[in-house]
């Protein structure tokens, strides 16, 4: 059996151990409740869970069945024939209100057949228990129905080896719209975890206010926590904390990596994506074509993803075409041998060459549907309106490409990322090219989307210069901290630029520059950018090395002598900025980065988020 713990300790920390405490918690919570149980899921969190345990551990502790929660399903979710019926009904959901409509309504479904069997319910927020939901559920009149009412803290997840998520979707969106500061508390609670995992961490660094504000609620934190926490020693050696809302430009732009491509075109989600099944049916077997998306699981785990995932697009099919040798080859060798001990040898590695062979069969085929989504003449116009508009050009005037995908009425997030771009690339647009966009946006798409423009003006994605973010100047950003670079290799890169073809992200910028030279080197460019600075915070004098703790399931291989920077997203990061931060590492200059954030994101799912309030 695969070792569920294996692919999280190969990094410079081991997040394996925080994968290890989620699965002993989520076992506690099975055991709490002797006997059979069944399981109702909120369907959003049993993907993410997936990344925590297998089925089979929910088997082991008890769980007869498993099932999605629904609205208006004639189904039961307990079987009303059997004379062993189960003794627990737990519900696991998020705090979300209109998910509690779905829960009383299953609840009223079961309520005869829980009464005459005598079936206990219970029911589980996760991250967190929301009094609101409660007091939701006792107005629809069935709270008085669960024996237990209380919260599986699920603060962060381990995704990969190098990369920590909250998966808190609407962070950006609660913290920039609503002024809800709930994702800054998790998010310093979150922090919390890692530092009694890892030591506290000795210096802070950060940028925005949502930085400065997750800051002071650590320090707070850290005050209860100081039994708990190892003060003396850290795997960790920096903690760098950066506001999504100091750089909205970087999530605008296309990104260029294979796993970015991938997340822009069939999105992402909890380490999987949904393909097209026609590419990965076998027509020698069958002449059906199969109507199930193929899901594919996109981590570490595979080696040559891991190899290839942080590539430019340009690069992955000469990459493919190297690994596909280097297996041919080793297939070849088998026809020269002569000897039963080589043999034998070779017959032992067929189970990880065809492993190997599968793999590269997956990614040759999703390499193909990456192709078609980039070779088309849209996704090149695209490209070069982007490319235009980084480069300071046709920033001040109506944009004739953007114009006409108004007029072709293209999916209005395309034409609301190229917006926002060109906005923060001119430092707010001029007020009669905005109301020509506005009332243009308006007839083509419908009146509500005023109330999505609005949005973008309050987080400060669209502006007019009068209304722009205070001191913000896109030139003399570029400038200064280099984010065009003209001359960019692709296939052997030299810069972070590499990940969106001649742009280096502003944030991951900010994390090179903080190793080397260090910030002090930019402090009037620190000004320019929005919310205040946080340099070189103590929060301990020690930077000793924690040795790696010994555990009977969890790999304690790694350990590193670089210094080790955790660069923590408020409000989301893009695949691109992980791969640029992935390459910086790879450099062996005495700096590694792992990474955290409140979730994964692109334009796209960034501008969904803000448009979902219209619905």
């Amino acid at each position: 059996m695969n070792d569920p713990f294996a692919s999280l300790s190969t990094g410079s920390v081991n997040f394996g151990y925080i994968k290890e405490d989620a699965r002993k918690e989520l076992m506690k919570l099975l055991d709490k409740h002797d006997g059979c149980k069944i399981l109702v899921w909120d369907g959003v969190l049993i993907e993410r869970f997936s990344l925590i345990a297998e089925y089979s551990l929910f088997k082991e502790h008890n769980a007869k069945s498993m099932h999605y929660l629904q609205k208006s399903s004639s189904s039961h979710f307990i079987p009303t024939s059997t004379s062993d019926p189960p003794a627990h009904l737990i519900f696991i959901t998020r705090p979300i209100l209109s998910v509690m409509d779905k829960i009383a309504e299953c609840v009223r479904k079961e309520e005869r057949v829980i009464k005459n069997k005598g079936i206990e319910c219970h029911l589980y927020f996760v991250p967190w228990k929301s009094f609101l939901c409660i007091q939701k559920l006792e107005e629809l009149g069935v709270y008085g129905s669960f024996n237990t009412v209380d919260e599986y803290r699920l603060d962060i997840m381990a995704l990969d080896s190098d990369i920590l998520s909250m998966e808190y979707n609407s962070a950006f969106a609660d913290l920039n719209l609503d002024d809800d500061n709930s994702p800054l508390f998790h998010a310093a609670r979150a922090l919390i975890t890692i530092q009694r995992h890892y030591g506290v961490i000795p210096t802070i660094y950060g940028k925005g206010r949502h930085s400065k504000k997750t800051c002071s609620l650590l320090q707070k934190m850290m005050v209860d926590e100081e039994e708990q926490a190892d003060d003396d020693h850290s795997q960790i050696d920096r903690l760098l904390i950066l506001d999504r809302s100091t750089d909205l430009l970087t999530p605008m732009l296309t990104q260029l990596t294979y796993e970015g491509l991938i997340d822009e075109a069939f999105g992402i989600n909890n380490t999987t994506v949904l393909l097209p099944p026609e590419k990965f049916s076998n027509q020698s077997k069958s002449d059906e074509i199969p109507t199930e998306k193929k899901k594919v699981l996109l981590t570490s785990r595979d080696p040559l993803y891991s190899r290839v995932r942080d590539c430019n697009f340009n690069a992955v099919g000469f990459r493919l075409k190297t690994e596909t040798a280097v297996l041919n080859s080793k297939m070849e060798e088998r026809h020269n041998m002569q000897d039963l001990k080589l043999m034998r040898q070779f017959v032992s590695k067929i189970p990880q060459i065809n492993q190997v062979k599968a793999s590269l069969a997956t990614h040759l085929n999703i390499a193909e549907l990456i192709k078609e989504y980039t070779g088309t003449e849209d996704f090149f116009e695209n490209l070069s309106i982007e490319q235009e508009l980084t480069n300071g050009i046709n920033t001040e005037r109506v944009n004739p490409h953007i114009e006409g995908y108004i007029f072709q009425k293209k999916p209005l997030t395309q034409v609301l990322r190229l917006l926002c771009l060109q906005s923060m690339c001119n430092n707010g647009l001029k007020t009669k090219v905005y109301e020509y966009y506005k009332r243009e946006i308006i007839q083509t798409y419908g009146y509500k989307h005023l109330a999505t423009l609005h949005r973008l003006e309050t987080v400060g994605l669209l502006s007019s210069p009068s209304a722009g973010v205070q001191g913000w100047n896109y030139n003399t950003l570029r400038k200064s901290l280099r984010l065009i670079v003209d001359e960019v290799n692709e296939k052997e890169p030299s810069d972070i630029s590499y990940v969106y073809s001649g742009y280096a992200p502003l944030s991951v910028r900010l994390a090179q520059i903080l190793s080397h030279p260090g910030w002090r080197s930019i402090e009037e460019v620190l000004k320019i950018l929005p919310g205040p600075t946080i340099n070189d915070l103590k929060q301990t004098k020690t930077r000793k090395k924690w040795p790696q703790r010994s555990s009977t399931t969890v790999s304690t291989d790694s350990s590193s002598t670089s210094l080790v920077t955790l660069v923590f997203f408020i409000g989301g990061v893009t695949y691109a900025e992980l791969a640029a931060l992935r390459f910086l590492s790879s450099r062996n200059d005495g700096n590694e980065y792992v990474m955290a954030t409140t979730s994964i994101i692109n334009g796209t799912t960034m501008l969904d988020n803000l448009m979902l309030l219209n619905e």
